[in-house]
């Protein structure tokens, strides 16, 4: 391919918009332009680099045994309101326009497609005979993204990698769940990604167990704990860390301080010269239990309070699991998670006695108001800290748990509901501290038993003839986060440098002066030998200078450039340079040709070794 026969449009110019260096590469390099406001359009430099990465994550799974098939964006809305996934999702799931009644009007366009493979799994998935089995697709996603932003990382349209797996046992599902997570390691591997997988939760899409493969970088949107000695790996969302040591200081009598008009965390711990550690962070919520299963009557809200160190966040999903945990303790159940929502004001004053702001642990059954206590374990090992009072403008100093207030019985649960934070210590006993990263999420794998199929009906027989619930994975793959993830690892100051595998071409052949014939045709024998050993080459052949061209091969980032002039003719050479490295290797033509493809056949193979 010739690029005066191509469609390439660099451009010198940064976007005053693009923060990312991802974003702003692909606009530099005219591997996409955007539509509107999270809608691309991948021009043909992009389109090549996004094929091969949708070659490497297609042959994967092949490799892997799953099957390739093809599901509809447009859903009927009655199959997401079969698993209650309407609400779940809300403003993320787009809805086409209509008149009420109308067929528009029933539809959604699809963000993911758990709904529709469990309809189709429950029409023709049987008997214990048809699994397991793993279906997969690459199809086009839609979410309603309020704030698109990060070029491709954060889109309102997306490529996706979804593939779902079926199976009759829990052994068989952790045996397909290891096949999908061990080909997304060879995937990404191959992209030339540097990936870390790690622990996570499996948030609206459901299940019991999932980890995110992400890319480390300062561009990314997610926080990842990653310990220094790398015995531990997790999304803030889902990280646990060692716990803390019990503070063994001699237990003070309770003082009540006058703190007019101090209210946040900072302000009162300067007031009562302390620190946020030695503060106790008194939080008040409520949540719906499940039905009592009193002629299904359902269960009144419940108010839950939460107690975590002042200088800690509560972690949301930590916590509705912590609730459901000391509900079921207290009631009987199954232990489900529930959700929680901060209180209103007129709670927490019956609660407390108090205004918003002046809540604390320690005379809370004086009001009355029944509720469930859920002591972080850092406030546990506490002695002596500070809380609010239970009193407008009042702050109680010297509060110690087991003594000013009960950190066991029927209705307390002392469980870890906090947010890791940088210094923790690793949970795997070794001592390794643990330090948060930002991150780029391109994979994730689930484990979602039969949450799918129990709510759609989806059943088999088993071997005694016995209807069983499916019992499901699900894995997904972002493909254009791929592209981008590899800018964001593979940049410098000139431009992209591109992994072999799915760099748009593998290799430039420059003609210096493309209006000598000998510098041509060297140039066009050079780039025909590659093309037909398999390396994918461009040549230049634009009447340019030379300083032009070169910028031009850094931004796009072409991994091997050969470089054609009469000077170096001249002297019966050419020179071979890779994009990574400033050497530059002057060789004949034919022995140029079998360097760059032992070049490329190297980086291919290293790539795929992991």
């Amino acid at each position: 391919m010739r690029w005066s026969q191509f469609f390439i449009v660099t451009s010198k110019e940064t976007p005053k918009d693009a923060t990312a260096a991802s974003h702003r590469l692909m606009l530099r390099t005219g591997m996409v332009r955007q539509l509107a406001a999270g809608i691309y359009s991948y021009l043909p430099l992009g389109f090549r680099s996004l094929r091969k990465v949708e070659r490497i994550v297609r042959e994967e799974m092949n490799r892997a045994g799953a099957i390739e098939l093809m599901m509809p964006v447009l859903h009927p809305i009655d199959l997401w309101e079969e698993t209650g996934r309407v609400a779940a999702m809300g403003d993320v799931l787009l809805r086409l326009g209509g008149p009420e009644g109308d067929w528009r009007s029933q539809t959604v366009l699809g963000p993911t497609h758990e709904e529709i493979i469990t309809e189709i799994s429950r029409a023709y998935l049987k008997s214990y005979k048809q699994l397991p089995i793993n279906l997969y697709q690459i199809q086009v996603k839609f979410r309603g993204e309020a704030r698109p932003k990060s070029g491709v990382l954060r889109t309102r349209e997306f490529l996706m990698k979804d593939a779902y797996s079926f199976h009759d046992s829990v052994e068989s599902l952790d045996e397909g769940y290891q096949k999908m997570y061990d080909a997304y390691c060879r995937i990404f591997a191959r992209c030339g990604l540097p990936y870390a997988p790690v622990e996570a939760e499996s948030g609206p899409i459901g299940g019991d167990a999932s980890h995110e493969f992400m890319v480390l970088t300062d561009a990314g949107e997610d926080l990842v704990a990653l310990t220094e000695n790398k015995d531990y790996a997790a999304n803030t969302e889902r990280a646990v860390c060692a716990p803390l040591p019990q503070d063994n200081a001699e237990m003070a009598a309770i003082e009540e301080v006058h703190t007019p008009n101090q209210r946040t965390i900072d302000e009162v711990s300067a007031f009562l010269k302390t620190t946020p550690s030695k503060m106790i962070k008194t939080l008040v919520y409520l949540g719906t239990p499940p039905t009592t299963g009193k002629k299904n009557a359902p269960a009144e809200p419940a108010v839950f309070v939460a107690l975590v160190r002042g200088d800690h966040d509560a972690n949301e999903n930590k916590l509705n699991r912590a609730a459901g945990k000391v509900w079921t303790a207290a009631n009987g159940g199954d232990g489900a998670s529930i959700s929680l929502e901060l209180a209103d004001e007129g709670t927490i004053r019956r609660l407390t006695g108090a205004d918003v702001g002046f809540a604390g642990p320690h005379t809370l059954d004086a009001s009355g108001v029944p509720y469930y206590l859920i002591v972080d374990q850092g406030v546990a090992v506490m002695r002596n800290g500070a809380t609010g009072a239970n009193k407008t403008d009042y702050h109680a100093a010297n509060v110690n748990p087991g003594r000013d207030f009960a950190i066991e019985g029927p209705r307390v649960v002392v469980a870890d509901i906090r947010n890791v934070v940088d210094g923790d210590l690793s949970p795997r006993g070794g001592g390794s501290p643990i330090r948060l990263r930002k991150a780029i999420e391109v994979g994730h794998v689930f484990k979602l038993g039969t949450k799918y199929s129990d709510s759609m009906g989806a059943t088999y027989l088993d071997r005694n003839g016995k209807a069983k619930p499916l019992i499901m994975g699900c894995y997904g793959i972002g493909l254009n986060r791929i592209m981008a993830s590899a800018i964001e690892a593979n940049h410098d100051d000139g431009g992209v440098i591109w992994p072999m595998s799915i760099a748009p071409f593998q290799a430039l052949v420059v003609a210096l002066d493309p209006r000598e014939e000998e510098v041509m045709q060297t140039a066009g024998r050079i780039h025909d030998a590659l093309e037909a050993a398999g390396v994918d080459t461009l040549l230049d052949d634009r009447d340019e200078r030379a300083g032009f061209k070169f910028k031009d091969a850094d931004l796009i980032g072409f991994p091997v450039r050969v470089t054609v002039g009469r000077k170096a003719l001249a002297d019966g050479v050419v020179e071979v340079k890779l994009r990574s490295s400033d050497e530059i290797e002057k060789l004949a033509p034919d022995a140029a040709i079998d360097r760059v493809k032992s070049l490329v056949a190297d980086a291919m193979n290293a790539l795929s070794n992991g």
